[in-house]
């Protein structure tokens, strides 16, 4: 039991601030779930699409840990390795390479990458690798305050109690994790694909009709008879934000 709650404490700086990652990639799609994803373990995220722009975003951001593609438009990623390490020389690189490219792995490493994913890789396995290294880095896991508010809506990590106003609110544990990615994420609006990948560790696409279900359970648990909090948004997925007042 200890080992979960361990594993599942959000890795904090010595001064107890949240950890800091940069990630690096010019796919905007990979590079905002990518983002999402790490916020979701409570930690501060910049994002940058080339290398000038990530060397500048670093000297500014000072992250504890780097998300860096090879393959970027201008500088590749090894040269923006070289730039990092020279403003930062301990902050950890994880290297994204091409599914096939040993050649990029070996150089990475050589250069003096931490470790390396291919893609296509799994969130999972990237945070996984991710808390890793930080941990080397001499991050450590701290507990905080356990319970996630968004307006009249309380959910306590811990004790995986929930209430909206002054009811406590009985969910099965799929639903539980389905409000707790929702409330991670207030006023942001995630897709079903999103959903999926971070609840139910699906891969993208299919199966979506899971995801409305499980947000139709939801909405009677939490929204009936109130003003609603979980919204559809046409096209794009479900956002969860304070009750409109």
């Amino acid at each position: 039991m200890t080992e979960v709650t361990e594993q599942s404490a959000p890795l904090r700086r010595g001064d107890g601030s949240p950890v800091r990652v940069l990630v690096v990639d010019d796919e905007a799609t990979l590079s905002d779930l990518l983002s999402m994803a790490l916020r979701y373990e409570g930690w501060e995220v910049r994002s940058a699409g080339d290398g000038l722009t990530a060397v500048r975003t670093a000297r500014d951001f000072k992250p504890d840990a780097v998300v860096l593609d090879i393959m970027l438009p201008d500088l590749d990623g090894l040269e923006v390795l070289r730039r990092l390490r020279a403003d930062s020389p301990e902050v950890p690189v994880l290297f994204l390479t091409a599914k096939d490219a040993v050649e990029d792995r070996v150089a990475g490493l050589t250069a003096g990458g931490d470790d390396y994913v291919t893609k296509p890789f799994s969130l999972e396995e990237l945070v996984a690798r991710l808390r890793g290294l930080l941990r080397r880095a001499g991050m450590t896991a701290a507990r905080q305050g356990s319970e996630l508010v968004v307006g009249d809506l309380v959910l306590d990590e811990d004790s995986h109690e929930v209430r909206r106003g002054d009811t406590e609110v009985e969910l099965t544990a799929t639903e539980f994790e389905l409000l707790r990615f929702l409330m991670r994420n207030p006023r942001r609006v995630l897709s079903k694909a999103q959903i999926l990948d971070r609840v139910w560790h699906y891969d993208f696409g299919g199966q979506s009709n899971v995801v409305e279900l499980y947000v139709s359970y939801l909405r009677k648990k939490i929204d009936a008879g109130r003003a609603p909090m979980i919204h559809t948004v046409r096209g794009a997925g479900y956002v969860l934000k304070p009750a409109a007042g």
